[in-house]
């Protein structure tokens, strides 16, 4: 292995021989947490002007450092910054260039600190900022979620379950279970925020400093809610990202149950929605193909995501206090599930404009599965007949029409009268698809009136 000078590390005046090219490349992570880069800044100046609060550094050092730090700032944003393998992270790289802009005062930013407890505030930094996207990104959906919904209150279509036709529901209605679970989402990501916020800076490496520093300064400036109060968990725990991979995990099953159902309803033997060119693709050998391609990719990366939580929950488990290099690996997996649900939640939230219902395929599917058996029961019900033999008769009036070839409301009144002497004319009223769904008239069913009142109310709650 060839081997360079090693003078450039902060640490290097311990060791006999320079770090080999090898481990340099094993050990780096400038590839990867570069991203971080407006925190390490922003954490950095409020690390220095609450060294020069406590006279820790001259006011002159603080200016030197802020006039540098803005420079390093434009030649990031720019593009012009050189990053460098041989210093390792983000942040060895950005305070190499202060050092070299401004000198001694560069060298005196670290005072007090350890990157032990720089990276772990960065992160936090970072991913309090990520949160904040997710949650603007939910939000986005769900007001386009709820347009689509408004347009489609009163369409019927079959509700399912075991993939089987059910009841009658509409559109609207079954839209409106993806904003209940987006809304869940949302709450989970606020919750895990309010513990992303909390400061570890003034940790140093595991024990504190014995400089004089005010922890609780910092925490202000950078807009925290607290500060970790034990030096060692503040440095080596990681919960908050896995916590943050967590809910991102749930969210990405929410979309991928969407996505599944968004595949099965263009599929012809469906047929219930058309999904815009601009979000589906061609096949290189069958020209009439139109795939959903948006939805069937979000339901692959759902698992991508998923790995990443586990991977993050291996990561720390056998790890002794305090801070170990095992930490470095919990940023890519960390990245890879932020990047992935932002683009998720950007792609749904425009596709949702380009959904478009298709009602007569929809209403037609529903006379095929005997959609209003549940209705018959509960009228016969409500004529005097216990649950148990209403739900007998109906289902033999089922197979009867099933045997005919006909769906419910085609069965004479004489052969439904055959099941039930009960039954009276009254009953054709409640075996039509509206008046399914019009008897459903309650908080959180599927009658159209409700269905417009609860997007009402969910506005409300945006």
């Amino acid at each position: 292995m060839s081997q360079n000078n090693s003078s450039q590390y902060t640490w290097a005046g311990r060791f006999s021989e320079p770090m080999s090219d090898l481990v340099k490349r094993y050990t780096a992570s400038v590839d990867f947490d570069q991203r971080m880069w407006r925190q390490d800044i922003r954490g950095s100046l409020a690390h220095a002007k609450m060294l020069a609060k406590q006279g820790i550094i001259a006011a002159q050092d603080l200016a030197d450092i802020e006039r540098g730090m803005q420079q390093v700032w434009e030649e990031i944003e720019s593009g012009r910054f050189e990053w460098s393998l041989d210093l390792e992270d983000v942040h060895l790289n950005i305070e190499k260039r202060l050092t070299a802009l401004v000198g001694d005062a560069g060298k005196r930013l670290h005072t007090g600190r350890s990157r032990n407890d720089q990276v772990a505030t960065d992160i936090r930094l970072w991913l309090r900022d990520t949160i904040d996207d997710i949650l603007a990104l939910i939000r986005q959906f769900q007001e386009n979620l709820l347009v689509l919904a408004e347009q489609e209150a009163a369409t019927p279509m079959p509700g399912s379950t075991h993939l089987q036709v059910a009841q009658p529901v509409t559109f609207g209605h079954h839209l409106l279970a993806y904003f209940e679970m987006t809304q869940r989402d949302k709450e989970r990501f606020a919750d895990c925020r309010k513990r992303v916020s909390r400061l570890p800076l003034g940790a140093a490496a595991l024990a504190g400093t014995t400089y004089p520093i005010d922890r609780e300064f910092v925490a202000r400036e950078l807009g925290f809610d607290g500060v970790c109060e034990n030096s060692l968990d503040a440095v080596s725990d990681r919960d908050f990202g896995i916590e943050f991979c967590a809910a991102a995990a749930l969210l990405m099953t929410h979309f991928s149950r969407l996505s599944e159902e968004l595949v099965l309803w263009m599929n012809p033997r469906f047929g219930f929605v058309r999904i815009a060119d601009r979000f589906c693709t061609g096949s290189s050998i069958m020209p009439q193909k139109k795939n959903p391609d948006v939805p069937e990719l979000a339901r692959g990366k759902t698992g991508r995501v998923n790995g990443s939580l586990i991977a993050l929950l291996t990561l720390m488990k056998g790890q002794p206090l305090a801070y170990n290099k095992d930490n470095q690996e919990d940023k890519e997996p960390l990245f890879d599930t932020a990047d992935t649900v932002l683009d998720t939640l950007r792609i749904f939230a425009d596709m949702m404009g380009g959904i478009e219902a298709r009602p007569e395929n929809m209403r037609n599917a529903l006379t095929q599965g005997f959609a209003t058996a549940t209705d018959l029961a509960d009228y016969l019900v409500k004529k005097g007949l216990p649950f148990r033999d209403a739900h007998e008769a109906v289902g033999l009036a089922v197979k009867r029409a099933e045997d005919l070839g006909v769906d419910l409301p085609e069965l004479p009144l004489a052969e439904l009268q055959q099941f039930s002497p009960l039954v009276g004319d009254d009953v054709f009223a409640v075996l039509t698809v509206e008046g399914s769904l019009a008897a459903r008239d309650h908080l959180g069913g599927t009658a159209p009136t409700q269905v417009r009142a609860a997007i009402a109310r969910a506005r409300s709650r945006l």
